[in-house]
């Protein structure tokens, strides 16, 4: 009797009937392969034990707040310009794909991570003591530093449209400092534009620049100096005479200057006639303002039976 075969098989034209089967590989869902041997079919490998899915931790819920403070934390740890959606989704542990019912593209991202970074400007001035030109310059300088952190979003904000909460409390925060300084509400309204571009302006000019490598590098400064003193007077005679005034005065005396410039300006420049002075009506959404201008079909009907037509 072969060895494989117990005493429960009993030999048939030559060969042996097992009652039950043997000699064979079986799967199982809950086990590892195994080769069953044996008339009790007793398997000789050590099965894997299972691990339920419940034992494993259990991801946090995919959020648009975790999305936007995941991104917060890889820019401040990477640079923005390593953020993607496919980086992002890994550190996340789940599919790009995901993202986008949060988010609809990488602009959108940018801007609420910009809103979320706003929280960090200091607005408190708006409620001190004190001249309200001088807090305003104060929460306006706020606002450039916090782009100076993160300069690759600084140039992304030059072209997003922020509407967060925390942008809206900027915006209301300066507002009122120009209202309190007796700047006319419409051109308040126009100048609030002209003091965040050119704060934005500012901070994003460093955007694709290291830190070793700013404008206020050594080497950099030395060799803009250099080509300011050798300039021809014949060729640019105002260049020559102004000389080291083009490069006098430090970073933040130059910022707080422009934002003098706008305020003052803006003072004295009233805006174009063709606007009233009354508050005007809610803008339209464009695409909605194309569809209204565009006549239907009805109405150009009853213009030519107006018309005799």
């Amino acid at each position: 009797m072969p060895p494989w075969l117990g005493p429960g098989s009993a030999p048939v034209r030559g060969g042996w009937h097992e009652r039950r089967a043997t000699n064979a590989f079986v799967a199982n869902a809950f086990v590892a392969n195994a080769f069953v041997s044996g008339y009790d079919g007793a398997m000789t490998a050590h099965p894997t034990a299972p691990r339920s899915r419940r034992e494993r931790p259990a991801k946090p819920a995919l959020t648009r707040e975790g999305i936007i403070a995941t991104t917060v934390e890889l820019m401040r740890a990477e640079g923005l310009e390593r953020v993607t959606m496919r980086r992002l989704a890994k550190e996340l542990d789940t599919g790009p794909a995901s993202l986008y019912v949060y988010v609809r593209n990488m602009a959108e991202l940018h801007a609420a991570v910009l809103d979320e970074l706003l929280g960090e400007v200091d607005l408190s001035p708006a409620g001190a003591d004190g001249d309200w030109h001088d807090r305003l310059v104060r929460i306006l300088t706020s606002y450039t530093s916090v782009l100076f952190e993160y300069p690759g979003l600084a140039q992304s904000a030059l072209v997003a449209r922020l509407f967060g909460k925390h942008y809206l409390n900027l915006v209301e925060a300066l507002l009122a400092l120009l209202d309190e300084g007796g700047i006319e509400p419409d051109r308040a309204a126009w100048l609030i534009d002209l003091l965040l571009q050119f704060a934005t302006a500012t901070a994003a000019e460093h955007a694709h620049r290291t830190p070793g490598d700013t404008p206020q590098s050594e080497d950099d400064w030395r060799a803009l100096a250099s080509v300011v003193r050798g300039v021809s007077p014949r060729t640019h005679p105002h260049i020559a005479a102004l000389g080291p005034r083009l490069l006098s005065g430090s970073p933040q005396d130059r910022l707080a200057w422009g934002f003098d410039v706008l305020l003052a300006g803006a003072r004295h420049t009233p805006l174009p006639e063709v606007l009233s002075s009354s508050p005007a009506d809610f803008p339209e959404d464009p695409a909605v303002a194309s569809e209204a201008s565009e006549p239907s079909e009805a109405s150009e009907a009853k213009s030519r039976v107006d018309l005799g037509d």
